[in-house]
């Protein structure tokens, strides 16, 4: 080889070769920007769907407390309706001793 090869094949390909690997590392660099873009969005939606989702958790609970309250009711009525009922029979019942009594 010479000392002075500005004219050598093995020049133009490394020269050649360093312009594709820049290529390649400018490309791999705006690859890697989308990746953490996208990666950012998805987090920043990932949170959002989180607070959707609590949002919807407290809402389901609020229901089904109201739901349970909501199957209580017949049953504290039908029980008043008992004991409103056992109240009468009874007052029937001293009513008319009272008046088997003659007070």
């Amino acid at each position: 080889m010479h000392d002075n090869c500005g004219d050598c094949p093995v020049n133009a390909r490394v020269d050649s070769l360093a312009k594709e690997f820049d290529r390649y590392r400018d490309g791999s660099g705006k690859t890697h920007k989308e990746m953490f873009e996208r990666l950012s969005a998805l987090e920043q939606a990932r949170a959002s769907m989180e607070t959707i989702l609590e949002s919807m958790d407290a809402k389901l609970d609020k229901l089904v407390g109201w739901r349970e309250e909501q199957d209580d009711k017949p049953n504290k009525l039908l029980d008043k309706l008992k004991e409103s009922s056992i109240w009468l029979v009874l007052a029937a019942v001293l009513g008319a001793a009272v008046g088997r009594l003659g007070l």
